[in-house]
């Protein structure tokens, strides 16, 4: 690790996903490092090649160790989204199966790479209608994750969505403290909070206030009224400025740019775009913060 990197207040990272597919894993790296980032956020989501990457073998494990140290670039947190496709609380006994079987490889996965925090989606289900029935089965699933994370010192963390079952921090909240476990905490997606409140920017501070003590890391993610996805920094609604100054207060230090390749883009000039806009944002909060 650098000098330079040791002095930061911050590790600032960007999301697997905003780089092409097709790039391998030590290319995906050394964009990152080039961008100047600090980490790449690994994805595990319903398809079947990231979910694949629970199984994989010592071998490519072990090669992911070398590129990180290589890179300088690390990878301490997985977004955890193939739970829409095999959700905790479906009432398809199968697919709570395998959703359980998921939950517990990617934390096996994440304790034999030394990943420190797997964002978990706050959905009971997507596919399917959320119901009483799902609710209780998502809440009785996720006391057994938690348990199962502890035994290998992984905290589970809750991204707020973009459905009314989650999305917000207050909601995410309850089951924190329900369950009381230092193994779960939050991982809150500005841009899903800021779509909650409808653009309410003293709304979306109070609720991330209300996270203080249990937000282990922040998605810094671009949305529009209605729109979760794919619209670019700068031209939604989200006040990155007042959201990164909150959770810089309350002590948050992990923060990742969440914005998706493009085939019709110039990914790696978009990169560098997305990469200046926030860093100058988190600059001025920190700035502000450590006054």
């Amino acid at each position: 690790m650098t000098d330079e990197r040791v002095k930061k207040k911050y590790s600032f990272g960007i999301y697997e996903k905003a780089m092409p597919p097709w790039l391998d894993m030590g290319e995906k790296l050394q964009v990152a490092a080039r961008h100047g980032y600090d980490f790449m956020e690994l994805s595990i989501d319903e398809s079947d090649e990231k979910l694949a990457r629970l199984t994989t073998p010592a071998s490519w494990r072990r090669e992911l160790l070398g590129l990180v140290q290589d890179t300088g670039v690390a990878i301490p947190t997985i977004c955890l989204s193939g739970h829409r496709k095999y959700p905790l609380g479906s009432a398809a006994p199968a697919l709570r199966a395998r959703g359980m079987e998921i939950m517990e490889a990617a934390i096996r996965l994440a304790a034999e790479l030394g990943i420190r925090i797997i964002q978990i989606a706050g959905y009971d289900v997507y596919y399917e209608p959320s119901t009483p029935e799902t609710r209780a089965l998502f809440a009785e699933n996720l006391v057994r994750s938690v348990e199962y994370a502890a035994r290998f010192g992984v905290c589970l963390a809750f991204e707020t969505m973009e459905t009314a079952f989650m999305d917000n921090v207050e909601k995410a909240l309850k089951f924190v403290t329900s369950i009381d476990s230092p193994y779960l905490q939050l991982y809150p997606d500005v841009g899903n909070v800021t779509n909650a409140f409808r653009g309410d920017g003293p709304m979306v501070v109070q609720d991330l206030r209300r996270g203080k003590g249990h937000i282990v890391a922040v998605h810094l993610k671009e949305t529009k009224p209605g729109i979760f996805r794919e619209v670019p920094y700068g031209q939604g609604h989200v006040d990155f400025d007042a959201c990164i100054a909150e959770t810089a207060r309350q002590g948050v230090r992990i923060f990742t740019s969440e914005f998706w390749f493009s085939p019709d883009s110039d990914w790696d000039t978009e990169i560098g775009k997305a990469r200046a806009f926030l860093h100058r944002k988190l600059e001025r909060a920190f700035a502000g913060a450590m006054r």
